[in-house]
């Protein structure tokens, strides 16, 4: 038996799988197509079904590259390096296609922008819809970029599946995003101050955006709390992301907690925040989101704490992770921070209880702090459930002085779970052993004993 007796239907089926463990701009289909005359009119009856595209990059007018293929959604693609000398005509080719009378076979747009000419001649070929814009990724270089108008795809994308924007100032995107229904992957990177949208908006935004899953917002230098009294009289009223899966964010913690505010998002597995803030802060918002979501209330068995001389990260993750099923939390507090941030992150984190294992790196830490020690045991009693604890050699002294302190029933009180105990960083054991003496006696006689290892 030959492939050649296998019905129409079947080939299709078989093309699909083909095609999609390919790149999906330069798919399989280009060699299938030139297989046979059989193949070739099954691949383009069957273009959605095999989600055909057609990639140019600028290499021939527009029209020429269309004369020799049929009917298939346009994809423009043009990543160069900022100082390329590749042909300036690629780029002419490429806005003249965004401004020709094939801009409605426009699927997909992949540009990055290297210069304020290229990008002022791209911002006006595309002050009108794109009915057919699916994919949309840009990025500048060195902030070339000026403001993005209203008009900018003619203030609606309702094909939209995603959104990508890095380093292009777009105050009213929140305004185009609201015609984005179908969403499913929104990015905006290196957001500029000239781009600055505030939270309440956003947050409109993102009610209508049922499908989305991947929600990015970067900001390059955080943007300040709104003032009480210049907010809207009405903020939008409690709704859920329902596919909302992962969420990055870097910039003030302000404009999180106001963003958060209205926003549930039960099916959130990676989450990933960097924000920036002064000395005393809160944070409410997040820990609720945090607590709402299914996949971190029993999968985070590991964390991490990682200091350095600006900022803390505190990362929790599943001891056995799934492949292709990322759950991540990542929390990083920036510029003004104390021991007190761990302690207050810690403090309302539910899936702290729930680790089991913990490694704190970093620099040296004072030993013999009173306030200090007093907020170190803050940290350490939030991990009920910890069996093994990791410190490196700077950290080591400071946190085993800590627990050498405690004995009789508070030495079980404070980690009640622990079994191990592993330093690096130490010629030998015995300088830990000694400060932790009266620690490992006191748990060794309460039924609860551990061990002290080299990491």
């Amino acid at each position: 038996m030959t492939i050649d007796v296998l019905p129409d239907n079947v080939l299709v089926e078989i093309f699909f799988y083909v095609n999609v463990g390919g790149n999906w701009l330069r798919g399989p289909w280009h060699a299938l197509v030139h297989v046979c005359r059989r193949w070739r009119c099954l691949v383009f009856a069957s273009p959605r079904r095999l989600n055909l595209r057609l990639e140019y990059d600028g290499h021939r007018p527009v029209s020429n590259v269309l004369e020799t293929w049929p009917v298939l959604p346009l994809i423009l693609v043009l990543h160069r390096p900022p100082y390329s000398d590749d042909d300036p005509k690629r780029w002419d080719n490429m806005v003249a296609a965004l401004e020709s009378e094939h801009h409605n076979r426009i699927g997909g747009i992949f540009i990055q922008v290297w210069n304020n000419s290229c990008w002022e001649r791209f911002a006006a070929a595309t002050q009108k819809p794109f009915p057919a814009l699916t994919y949309l990724k840009l990025s500048v270089y060195h902030n070339v970029a000026s403001s993005l108008p209203d008009s900018f795809l003619g203030g609606s994308a309702p094909r939209l599946r995603e959104l990508g924007l890095r380093g292009i100032p777009f105050p009213s995107i929140p305004e185009l995003l609201v015609s984005a229904n179908g969403l499913v992957t929104l990015t905006l990177d290196n957001i500029p101050n000239t781009g600055y949208f505030s939270p309440d908006a956003m947050a409109t935004a993102l009610t209508v955006m049922t499908r989305l899953e991947s929600l990015k917002l970067r900001f390059d230098y955080p943007q300040p709390r709104l003032d009480p009294a210049s907010r809207p009289l009405s903020l939008p009223t409690r709704f859920v992301l329902p596919a909302l899966t992962r969420l990055t964010f870097k910039g003030a913690y302000g404009y999180l907690e106001d963003l958060l505010i209205p926003i549930g998002a039960p099916l959130l597995r990676y989450l990933f925040i960097k924000i920036f803030t002064d000395h005393n802060f809160d944070i409410p918002q997040l820990h609720r989101l945090i607590g709402h979501a299914e996949e971190f209330k029993t999968t985070l068995d590991l964390a991490d704490v990682s200091m350095s001389n600006d900022s803390i990260v505190l990362g929790l993750y599943p001891k056995t992770p799934v492949v292709g099923h990322h759950t991540t939390l990542r929390l990083e507090i920036s510029d003004h921070w104390e021991l007190s941030s761990l302690v207050q992150v810690c403090s309302s984190l539910p899936p702290i209880a729930t680790v089991e294992r913990l490694s704190i790196e970093g620099p040296f830490l004072h030993e013999g702090d009173d306030m200090e020690n007093a907020q170190w045991l803050e940290v350490l009693n939030r991990f009920t459930a910890l069996k093994s604890l990791h410190l490196t050699d700077q950290n080591a002294q400071c946190i085993c002085g800590v627990l050498g302190e405690l004995s009789g029933e508070r030495a079980t009180e404070v980690l009640p779970a622990l079994r191990n105990l592993v330093v690096s960083g130490f010629e030998s054991l015995q300088p830990v052993e000694e400060t932790m003496k009266s620690f490992v006696t006191a748990r060794k006689l309460s039924g609860h004993p551990m061990v002290i290892d080299y990491w």
